[in-house]
């Protein structure tokens, strides 16, 4: 090898080898790209994925539908320059539509601002677009929510929205279309308070499917009130068992009428009342209870929560009274009517009741009468019918009376 660098002819040689190759190079550099250098190299080819397509028309009168917005090319060369191609990416694919009218088109997609050493194959090459006239109108926006976020107890009011309107573009037969306009705010569960979100804008058709228009704004601010569901309802008092003997409940108070109830509306309009339940069999003096109000079923709160109840007691008295004369009445002239049973025709009754009704009682107080009426001569067993003041208990000894009924005898005259 040295021998051959020593060997003047085989220098000269190389560097003509040498000045030839670099002549072929500059010579086929591309004078519009002079960043681009033919060193020898071997050729290449790459996919690029995803590289935007821009579309040029009249955007203030029309909308175009149908264009991709991105596509895949393939690049094939030199082997530097595809690599240099790739990494920049300085290059445009578009479609021209501003010499074409309103309908459908069939066009090609281009490319510029890339190396004419580059073959470039474009996925898709060929596309259908629509172009049409473009409309701007108004449309009021609703506000969409799941209600059944809201915490059971709560009920939502009507939602307000602001701006409550937006402007939507697109094509016109799209615009035609629109159905429904809707800010849709997702809730955490169980809510109960009153929240204010920003709301991305859906436009939708008679069917829920998205439409491809421009909404101004695209956001809105949506205020949900949540507000108690609630009424009020009397407290009804139930007393449970029975007082102890002797012991009379003159009054049972509470110191609460009313109380506030929490439920679903459907909820709400069947029940009417809520209550307090109280024992009473152990009850033997006034006294004082505090005790939880209870609610029905789907009833979410009440407020307050228990009832302090206050309990007046009487206590009973037991007093005989004796010597009730037992009255006879529908008894016939012609005939005598004589008790065998109560012997004395009188009778007594045991009376419970409070001390201060009970003590004042005596015979005058009650009355007992038999009916005689239509009864022939003989023996008799007859019901005795009674009366009583009606703030009392009381209880006959006897409830029946044995008599005998005679004929009375006609008086002679002495002559």
């Amino acid at each position: 090898m040295d021998k051959w660098l020593d060997n003047p002819w085989f220098l000269k040689a190389l560097a003509l080898l040498l000045a030839f190759l670099l002549f072929l190079s500059v010579s086929s550099t591309d004078p519009g790209k002079p960043g681009d250098v033919n060193v020898p190299s071997d050729e290449n080819s790459e996919t690029i994925a995803d590289v935007p397509v821009k579309s040029y028309y009249d955007t203030e009168n029309l909308v175009v539908s149908g264009v991709p917005k991105t596509v895949d090319i393939t690049i094939e060369g030199p082997k530097n320059i595809v690599q240099q191609a790739r990494a920049l990416r300085d290059f445009e694919v578009f479609v021209d539509l501003t010499k074409e009218g309103m309908g459908n088109h069939q066009v090609q997609l281009q490319i510029k601002d890339i190396s004419e050493k580059l073959e470039v194959t474009i996925d898709p090459s060929y596309i259908t677009v629509s172009i049409q006239e473009r409309v701007t109108k108004e449309y009021k926006v609703n506000a969409d929510y799941n209600t059944s976020m809201i915490q059971d107890g709560y009920i939502a009011g009507t939602a307000s929205v602001e701006p409550s309107n937006v402007k939507i573009t697109g094509a016109k037969d799209i615009i035609d279309t629109i159905s429904y306009v809707k800010a849709n705010v997702t809730l955490n569960d169980n809510l109960s308070e009153n929240l204010t979100r920003e709301a991305g804008v859906l436009v939708l058709d008679k069917d829920m499917n998205k439409l491809n228009v421009t909404v101004e704004p695209e956001t809105v601010e949506v205020t949900i009130p949540v507000k108690p569901s609630s009424k009020d309802v009397p407290i009804d008092i139930i007393t449970k068992g029975e007082p102890p003997e002797g012991v009379t409940i003159e009054s049972i108070t509470s110191n609460v009428k009313e109380a506030t109830i929490m439920a679903n509306p459907d909820v709400l309009k069947g029940v009417s009342k809520v209550r307090v339940e109280v024992d009473v069999s152990n009850v033997t003096e006034d006294t004082e209870v505090t005790l939880p109000v209870i609610i029905s079923n789907g009833v979410v709160s009440v407020s307050p929560e228990t009832a302090k109840l206050s309990i007046k007691v009487e206590k009973q008295e037991e007093k005989k009274v004796t010597n009730i004369p037992i009255t006879i009445e529908g008894q016939s002239e012609d005939y005598e009517v004589e008790f065998l049973n109560p012997e004395n025709g009188r009778s007594s009754v045991t009376v419970t009741g409070q001390a201060e009704s009970v003590e004042s009682l005596d015979e005058s107080d009650f009355k007992f009468l038999i009916d005689v009426s239509g009864l022939e001569e003989g023996e008799h067993t007859v019901d005795i019918q009674s009366s009583a003041p009606k703030d009392v208990e009381w209880k006959p000894s006897i409830e029946q009376a044995n008599i005998s009924i005679t004929k009375k005898e006609e008086e002679t005259q002495a002559e």
